[in-house]
């Protein structure tokens, strides 16, 4: 497997699962290897395909902004992940215009009745990846995110088949 710094992986042909771990980002060509952000909480997994290009993207976005913090090659931030996102795709053929963008995630996993801003990360997450989204001029074809239970997000590189599963339920294709 043929994985660069930035997780650009190019395989003929595979049948395996890589996982996307917290602020993390890959990008898949020609393979039928399946990305996977496991036990996404209040985080946001996004899911980036190109059918034609056969070129998917998948980042694990934990925050919602990078004010103030230190530059990261990653996708921790969802103002930095999206864009980047975009541009590793479009490295490996992508074209923006033909992208199919999906996102799940953003619970509200602290226990807490409270209105303080604190613990709202999933909601302040999901609206963060859809504001960069739509700076991207793109649209998210279908989301599941919100709600107080983790998800795990899916995308098969060959297929652009997204799933998303709840613990204790059967996966659901978005």
């Amino acid at each position: 497997m043929g994985e660069t710094v930035m997780g650009v992986v190019d395989q003929s042909t595979a049948t395996s699962s890589i996982s996307v771990g917290l602020g993390e980002m890959k990008v898949l060509k020609n393979t039928d290897t399946t990305l996977a952000c496991l036990g996404l909480g209040s985080c946001v997994g996004v899911a980036a395909w190109d059918p034609v290009a056969r070129v998917a993207g998948m980042a694990h976005v934990v925050l919602p902004s990078s004010q103030g913090r230190r530059p990261d090659s990653g996708a921790k931030y969802a103002d930095r992940a999206i864009p980047k996102l975009i541009q590793e795709v479009g490295a490996q053929g992508a074209l923006k215009s033909r992208l199919v963008i999906k996102i799940a995630g953003g619970a509200q996993m602290a226990l807490s009745s409270a209105n303080d801003p604190i613990f709202k990360i999933g909601e302040q997450n999901v609206t963060a990846v859809l504001e960069a989204i739509d700076r991207e001029s793109l649209r998210v074809e279908v989301k599941e995110t919100g709600g107080n239970r983790g998800r795990t997000l899916r995308l098969n590189a060959a297929s652009g088949e997204t799933q998303v599963s709840v613990a204790g339920e059967p996966p659901r294709k978005l």
